[in-house]
Order: C-alpha cells, then structure tokens, then sequence
C-alpha cells in the first residue's frame, strides 16, 4: 500500500475507503498524532476529520483509543457510508 511521511515519520495506508486525500491529510495531521499508533480520517459535510488510535501496548493507551473499536467509532461517531481511510505507524 501506499507510504507517507508525517511529522518526520512513517505512515502506511492499509484501509482506504475512498477518503484517503494527502494534501489535506498532510495540513491537517499535526504533532499531536506522533504518540498514536493508527491516524483515521473521515470526511464529515466535505472536511477532514481526524482521530488517533492506539494498540493496547502503548503508553497512551486509553479505551476509548483502542484500535481493536475503530469499526465501532466509524459506526457511532462518523455518517453512514462516509469516506474514510486508516494510516499505520510504521517508525
């Protein structure tokens, strides 16, 4: 899949579900996402969302960041049949 530098670190897209969109993904990621393991964005009324994700290994781990319930977030907090994609940390 495709690879992307952010914050002076790797990303890979491993789901892109017709939202993936560098150049905005690139002005909106800021150094607040360096600590999360997964970035997703969706696309809400034509803007970008972001939201960050964790493994349960990592320091900032929260429950509400587990990536184990990305499908329950795309299900509770973004439009039905909303474009979205998922960026993994690779670095």
């Amino acid at each position: 899949m495709k690879k992307i530098e952010l914050n002076n670190l790797e990303y890979e897209l491993i789901e892109d579900f017709n939202g993936f969109d560098e150049e905005e993904v690139v002005k909106k990621a800021t150094d607040y996402f360096i600590p999360y393991d997964y970035i997703m964005g969706d696309w809400a009324y034509g803007k970008l969302r972001l939201k960050g994700f964790c493994n349960k290994n990592n320091k900032i781990y929260n429950p509400i960041n587990d990536f184990n319930k990305k499908e329950v977030y795309l299900k509770d907090n973004c439009a039905y049949g909303c474009r979205y994609f998922v960026l993994k940390k690779l670095s």
